[in-house]
């Protein structure tokens, strides 16, 4: 059996806390949804992992659908464009829709994608983040959903990547 290890990196999020919260935040989805089956948008590809986790803890029928954007490439820091780089399928017009993402850093690529969506005319918009790093905030956006706040630093794992890489890390790390 393989073990995963971090690089040079220390454990932020273990594996037993992700899953914790991710179960709290399906409760919560599933409380605040009661009238009307949610459509999660999962922001790729660092959402994938909470995606798939966060579904299976929302015990009620929802649909799901795609998109891709890109503001940082292969680099660390954000260059501030956001690029669109795979649409959704599906009509979002009269849903209630979840933007599920990885991190909310500068908050430029959740504002982008909340003006995209915005137009396309749900009748409700909320977001659901795994991570959030307010002190790297530019732009002020909501998170209804949060698993966790963390301190300004890189960090990878759990759908996060380091180059592309240690994406499948069943923990997050930081870079030390």
């Amino acid at each position: 059996m393989n073990v995963f290890r971090p690089g040079n990196g220390k454990v932020q999020l273990s594996e037993a806390q992700i899953a914790a919260r991710i179960r709290e935040l399906g409760e919560q989805i599933k409380h605040d949804h009661a009238e009307q089956e949610p459509h999660l948008v999962c922001v790729l590809n660092g959402a994938f992992i909470f995606m798939a986790d966060l579904v299976r803890a929302i015990d009620m029928p929802v649909t799901m659908d795609f998109l891709a954007v890109s503001s940082y490439g292969n680099a660390q820091q954000s260059s501030g464009e956001v690029e669109l780089l795979k649409d959704l399928r599906m009509p979002i017009a009269g849903r209630q829709v979840i933007i599920v993402e990885d991190i909310v850093d500068t908050g430029i690529t959740l504002n982008y994608l909340l003006r995209l969506l915005e137009a396309r005319q749900p009748t409700s918009l909320k977001v659901a983040a795994l991570l959030s790093k307010p002190s790297r905030r530019k732009v002020e956006v909501p998170i209804h959903y949060l698993g966790f706040e963390i301190e300004d630093a890189f960090v990878y794992g759990y759908g996060l990547d380091r180059g592309q890489f240690d994406r499948n890390l069943p923990f997050i790390t930081s870079q030390a």
